[in-house]
């Protein structure tokens, strides 16, 4: 596999990964749709993203009559892992405790998200015995 096929997905190509992981697999005129629903997008902006995001690997395409149905070719928890991994190193030195304090000090936490990641910790923690 090339380098270009290894690299990861840009903004843009996440949000139609997004849209694809979502709802299952898509004609470029359902993505468009989608994605202009949220902001204006041209749809032969959208068509050349997809065409890009096969020749790296990210989408595969079958024929339906006279259009295309377009899927994701790569998983959403191996990429949402690997974008954290880069943003982690990058952005926090790799200190996962670093990410989370900032996003607990940013953010407010509802009483049931504090008492998963206190289970989260405590079940980490039995792991590690």
């Amino acid at each position: 596999m090339s380098n270009l096929k290894k690299s990861q997905p840009t903004a843009s190509e996440l949000a139609v990964l997004q849209l694809l992981w979502e709802r299952g697999p898509q004609s470029v005129r359902q993505v468009h749709d989608a994605l202009a629903e949220e902001k204006e997008v041209v749809y032969t902006t959208i068509l050349k993203t997809m065409q890009v995001m096969m020749d790296r690997g990210f989408l595969t395409r079958e024929g339906a009559g006279r259009k295309h149905i377009y899927s994701a070719a790569i998983a959403k928890e191996d990429t949402q892992d690997q974008l954290l991994d880069t943003f982690l190193d990058r952005t926090f030195g790799g200190s996962a405790k670093r990410l989370v304090m900032r996003a607990l000090g940013n953010y407010r936490s509802s009483k049931n998200d504090i008492e998963e990641l206190k289970a989260m910790i405590d079940r980490l923690e039995n792991e590690e015995q």
